[in-house]
């Protein structure tokens, strides 16, 4: 496997913890929300710097050999090794040997790249940013502190995955300064290998034996480390598989960095593009292989009302088509954008809380999305894990599966999987983050998600449980029950030629009849009984689809008996007077 996409035992902290110190230099002129401004594009613009280092002096014999070209950028690029390259005379070593020209020769330094590099630095607004550490005596210091030899990011010293790791902890201080959401940009890497592992788990065998080419799709990637990992997982079975990797993100910051990253490892970094995905998709008419993604949830999608909706009228044309959810979360729209754009036989894993599982009334815009998955036979599995997993939540999450082609034993079913206790404390928190999915917890996961079976497993005392249902088991007929309305004389009210009786509207309910289950038939059993004058209305009733999770794999827990109470209290009372007197005897005795 590359060595690009292996970790080292790179202290991630150490190096983080030395390029945050930069923020001492900016204390005077730059607010702590603000060194991000600086830290971040610094950081990317020397990891460039220290990988094109070996290379930089072939680059610059290239590039007087074929500046008179008109295309001369494929010359370059095989020369410096990578897809980006530097033609200035200068880097940071030549920087700092002359303070008093910094601000023209660190610019001089800039032009230089190529223009894939250009982009990532316009999405920093760095022009403003290189005057502003210029005006105020700070740019020659900046670079000086980036070139220590401890501040060393070229290639053969810190892997992808370690430099996902440094952007990752950079990105969590700065969003935390600015009270943003630190973990929309990321998600931690052991949840993202649980679901690599999961997506890849049943193609191994065929992979290894036909060799590796997939198309991988993030549609939230952040820093792109969902990419970079399952990019990794692939090639570690096939070293020479052709993985090509498709990205979209929103924030410019975390978008740069994961260019950036695309062009290190030897992506096509123009397939990383910046845009809302929901309002302002850049990849129309595409289809992957894999898909894997952690869209924010919980969050309105109000900035992209008008083009969804727009999307959402095309029906069958659009992505949007089978329905909305409410305005104040957007999580489900995701789906329908991941579904669009899977291939006839490809495999998403994306990341939701709880309230997508049954959220919405039968045939609300939630419900309708679940059922578009139910019966289209394309929810695979789901699995909750810990809580406390998360950098910036404690919430309980879940992953979904979503495959277009289940294999046989598989099809017209879905397999949820309790996993909340495959986890492990972590000695430190890191924010909301608790709990680590250890190898070992990950691996009793995947295996569980192979078996395929309903079954309570125990792995050295960690209880992991998989349930497995028929798709219709998740739908229900909702069913509106009237009762008459009566007079004062105690009659039914009735109307028409028909004597039809009126609904007493006061006392209408409603009632989740089971798919699987004849709407008469629970209606004589669990209404007539106890309401013999009621009706259904049989022109309301209205198909919908949840997944009460929780419900099971809940666990029935006997309260304990009122002896064992009164025994418990009797010891906590004697245990209690015991301290007292030992207490106040200590007293006594001064």
């Amino acid at each position: 496997m590359s060595e690009l996409f292996t970790q080292t035992t790179t202290n991630i902290q150490e190096k983080s913890n030395l390029i945050w110190s930069v923020a001492d230099l900016l204390r005077d002129y730059y607010k702590p929300h603000e060194y991000g401004k600086v830290i971040l594009p610094f950081c990317v613009l020397k990891r460039f710097n220290d990988c094109l280092i070996p290379t930089k002096n072939k680059v610059l014999e290239t590039y007087e050999n074929v500046k008179h070209l008109e295309v001369k950028s494929g010359f370059l690029e095989r020369a410096a090794g990578y897809s980006f390259y530097n033609i200035s005379k200068y880097d940071f070593g030549k920087l700092t040997e002359d303070a008093t020209h910094i601000e023209d020769n660190f610019r001089n330094y800039i032009i230089g790249y190529s223009e894939n590099v250009q982009d990532i630095l316009e999405n920093y607004e760095f022009d403003n940013e290189i005057k502003k550490l210029a005006n105020n005596g700070l740019l020659f210091l900046v670079i000086e502190a980036f070139n220590k030899p401890s501040a060393y990011m070229g290639a053969d010293k810190i892997t992808s995955v370690d430099m996902g790791y440094i952007f990752e902890d950079l990105i969590k201080r700065f969003s935390e300064s600015y009270d943003e959401q630190a973990g929309a940009h990321f998600t931690s890497r052991d949840i993202i290998y649980l679901m690599t592992d999961i997506l890849i788990s049943e193609d191994k065998d065929l992979l290894i034996e036909e060799g590796v080419a997939k198309t991988v799709y993030d549609m939230t990637m952040g820093t792109s480390q969902m990419l970079t990992c399952m990019t990794e997982r692939l090639k570690a079975l096939d070293s020479e598989a052709d993985v090509r990797t498709f990205g979209q993100e929103l924030n410019p910051e975390t978008f740069a960095i994961a260019k950036s990253s695309a062009l290190i490892h030897g992506g096509n970094a123009d397939n990383m593009k910046l845009g809302n995905t929901l309002s302002d998709d850049k990849f129309p008419n595409y289809k992957f292989d894999y898909i894997i993604s952690n869209p924010p949830f919980g969050i309105e999608w109000k900035t992209a009302k008008r083009e969804v909706e727009a999307e959402h009228a095309m029906g069958d044309n659009g992505r949007f088509g089978v329905g909305l959810p409410k305005i104040s979360d957007g999580q489900m729209l995701f789906d329908l954008n991941g579904i669009a754009k899977l291939k006839d036989d490809g495999k998403m894993a994306i990341i939701h809380n709880g309230s997508s599982l049954f959220t919405g009334a039968a045939e609300s815009g939630e419900s309708e999305i679940r059922r578009y998955m139910i019966e289209n036979d394309w929810l695979d599995c789901i699995i909750q894990l810990s809580t406390d997993v998360f950098y910036n939540t404690g919430i309980t999450t879940y992953i979904w599966i979503i495959s277009k082609n289940k294999p046989l034993h598989r099809q017209g079913k879905v397999q949820l999987i309790d996993a909340s206790k495959m986890a492990e404390q972590r000695r430190k928190n890191i924010g909301n983050k608790r709990y680590d999915i250890t190898d070992k917890c990950r691996e009793a996961i995947v295996k569980v998600y192979g078996d395929y079976r309903t079954k309570e497993y125990d792995f050295d005392g960690k209880v992991c449980e998989s349930k497995i249902f028929n798709n219709e088991d998740f739908g229900f007929n909702r069913i509106q029950i009237e009762s008459p309305l009566y007079d004062e004389n105690g009659e039914i009210v009735t109307k028409g030629k028909k004597n039809q009786p009126v609904p007493d509207t006061s006392k209408r309910d409603y009632e989740n009849v089971p798919l699987v289950e004849d709407i008469d038939s629970y209606f004589a059993r669990e209404v007539k009984p106890y309401n013999a004058a009621a009706w259904i209305d049989k022109s309301k009733t209205k198909v919908g689809y949840e997944i009460p999770f929780t419900r099971y794999f809940y666990k029935y827990q006997a309260p304990r008996s009122s002896d064992e109470i009164a025994e418990i209290i009797s010891s906590q009372e004697a245990s209690i007077t015991a301290s007292l007197k030992a207490l106040f005897g200590e007293r006594e005795s001064k």
